[in-house]
């Protein structure tokens, strides 16, 4: 039968005392509800920035389509119209008003030195005149108009973009400090986890040294064991005993 060798590690006597300590503070803490509650994590809430920039962007639908509506509407093109529009108008019908009477003087004038005042031909002549005045000051206020609308619109359009520009603005100084507020609950988080679990780090920490000193420190003993043999039948022994007295019979010449 094969010989069984049994190892046996005992620990070193100067660790003995550190390895109770060890254990009777290590139970305890096997049974040690952990509160997670107290490191949980959480989210910054958006700061006032980030959340005036999402009301406002809400308003800025009115400023997008065709712009139609009332100077009162918000958002329309005619609120963005120059409040001295009208009168730069008015002042420029009356001045070629003036202009075209001034036209109608001279017409006068040339058909009576022409000896044709009062007749057909001074009729037609003013009429014709008075025709295309009107034509040009209907195209000067149609100008004059297209203008103003042009340039409501060109305001309206940079009230648009600027206030998109403002938004993200807002928006980013405002994620900036959501963040800073993040990174201080997530270190509140991370104090509150690391106190939660203290002990347990603190004998982590003190089972890693033990555990470096425990293989040199630790006495090995070695004992050996082998197995009884097994006891020899009758024939075994019979056969054992012939063999045995036939050699020495063979020696001493007994069979010739």
């Amino acid at each position: 039968m094969a010989e069984t060798t049994t190892t046996i590690n005992q620990p070193s006597p100067i660790l003995e005392g550190s390895l109770t300590a060890f254990l009777k503070n290590l139970d305890p803490l096997q049974a040690k509800q952990i509160n997670t509650a107290t490191y949980a994590p959480q989210v910054a809430a958006q700061d006032a920035l980030q959340t005036q920039a999402a009301a406002a962007a809400q308003g800025l639908g009115s400023l997008t389509g065709t712009g139609a509506g009332p100077a009162t509407q918000a958002g329309s093109i005619a609120s963005y119209m120059s409040p001295y529009q009208q009168q730069v108008m008015d002042a420029t019908m009356t001045e070629f008003d003036r202009n075209a009477a001034v036209q109608n003087v001279g017409l006068r004038d040339n058909a009576i030195s022409m000896g044709a005042y009062g007749g057909g031909r001074e009729g037609v002549m003013a009429a014709e005149a008075m025709r295309g005045n009107q034509m040009n000051r209907a195209q000067l206020q149609a100008q004059l108009l297209n203008q103003g609308y042009q340039q409501a619109q060109g305001a309206r359009s940079q009230d648009l973009a600027a206030q998109q520009g403002l938004g993200t603005y807002q928006s980013q100084l405002g994620a900036q400090q959501q963040g800073f507020a993040q990174a201080g609950l997530d270190a509140t988080q991370i104090a509150n986890r690391e106190k939660e679990f203290e002990n347990f780090t603190r004998l982590g920490l003190v089972g890693q040294q033990l555990a470096q000193i425990q293989p040199g420190a630790f006495a090995s003993q070695t004992v050996g064991y082998a197995p009884p043999a097994a006891p020899s039948s009758p024939m075994t022994n019979f056969l054992t005993g012939a063999s045995g007295g036939a050699g020495i019979m063979g020696k001493l010449g007994l069979f010739g």
